[in-house]
């Protein structure tokens, strides 16, 4: 049983008055660390309400970059569904459905007009998967982007971990007929002044950019498909455990405490290599960098204590970070950047040598 008070922490976005507020889950796998076990049956949870709701219908399950690609990833796996995720990224000959995210500190989001074309005259609804809907106001603008485009040929749902809606949202969307799915509700009646009061006064790590001294184990391993073009979740389900099978060939851990990192909108297949490491006797959490500059504070009931400000691994000119790193045994970042620039990876790699990491690989699962 899942409750606001098990798996909502407020924190505070930094420079940010759309909303001043982030609610972080726990349990996620983003922003804290996390048994990805724990990651799995909350997401699984989440999907066995939308197969309970549509045990007859033929489903595309779209992601929210980035926070949410591994819970549609994994609802999709689930009921073995189309799937594809919202992404800021480029992706090679795409066109694009594009849509914005007024909250976020990075509005603009994306779909690959071509795949959703693909998939329009043989799908029966979309479901949009979240971490939480606040307002819904993005996922409505993207439906009626896609209405706009196609008219009304399918039906729309939202399946998200937390809904925040007020009676006004939750009327607007019975009206649109826009059903509904989530495990928890929230009451974000109070979250802006519970941000506000924290102090803000964690542990800041500037970007360090130096070639670090540790000498990192590189591995690029095949059987690659990107998540943000259309997938079948059988399919997707498939390669990542090619992904791990090769993971596995090459590393042999047993009884170790290890860290597995995913990058910003790549996050589904570090948590099933997580989960499958944990399996073998190993200690693992999980969690991955973020575009999302969110305040660390020292107090013991604020969820983030340390931030490391890093350069995107996709791209130079961006800036990400990573929160609540610590020591392991082994860390382990899998990544599907292309970017032939080593710039990000050594801030990500200074920042864990930082916290005293000493062993760390890098496993590149692209084209």
């Amino acid at each position: 049983m899942y409750t606001e008070e098990t798996i909502v922490r407020i924190a505070k976005r930094e420079n940010n008055n759309k909303r001043k507020y982030l609610v972080v889950n726990a349990l996620q796998g983003k922003h804290i660390p996390v048994s990805a076990e724990k990651s799995f049956a909350m997401f699984n949870a989440l999907a066995e309400k939308v197969k309970t709701a549509y045990p007859n219908e033929k489903l595309l399950v779209v992601g929210f970059c980035e926070t949410a690609t591994a819970i549609g990833s994994a609802i999709a796996v689930y009921l073995d569904s189309y799937y594809m995720q919202t992404t800021r990224e480029v992706i090679d000959g795409a066109d694009y459905l594009f849509f914005s995210e007024i909250h976020s500190h990075a509005t603009e989001q994306k779909l690959v007009k071509n795949d959703v074309e693909k998939v329009m005259g043989n799908i029966d609804r979309i479901v949009f998967a979240e971490d939480e809907v606040t307002t819904g106001n993005t996922i409505l603008n993207i439906i009626n982007i896609l209405e706009r485009n196609y008219g009304k040929t399918v039906q729309f749902s939202v399946a998200s971990i937390l809904n925040g809606m007020d009676k006004n949202s939750l009327e607007i969307y019975a009206e649109r007929n826009i059903e509904l799915h989530y495990l928890v509700k929230t009451d974000h009646t109070h979250y802006t002044e519970i941000a506000e009061k924290f102090v803000g006064d964690g542990k800041y790590y500037p970007c360090q950019t130096r070639k670090p001294e540790i000498v990192v184990k590189e591995y690029v391993v095949s059987g690659y498909i990107n998540a943000r073009c259309l997938t079948e979740g059988q399919s997707y389900q498939t390669v990542c455990d090619v992904l791990w099978q090769q993971i596995n060939q090459i590393f042999r851990f047993h009884q170790k405490n290890i860290l597995v990192l995913g990058t910003e909108e790549f996050m589904y297949p570090s948590l099933y290599v997580a989960n499958e490491l944990q399996k073998q006797d190993n200690t693992v959490r999980c969690h991955s960098t973020t575009r999302s500059p969110i305040a660390v504070s020292h107090e013991e009931n604020y969820p983030l204590h340390e931030r490391f400000t890093l350069k995107s691994l996709y791209d130079d000119d961006r800036t990400t970070y990573i929160y609540n790193l610590d020591k392991y045994d082994d860390v382990m970042i899998i990544t599907d950047s292309r970017n032939k620039s080593h710039l990000g990876l050594y801030t990500l790699v200074n920042a864990l040598a930082e916290k005293g990491n000493t062993e760390i690989s890098v496993v590149r699962w692209c084209p």
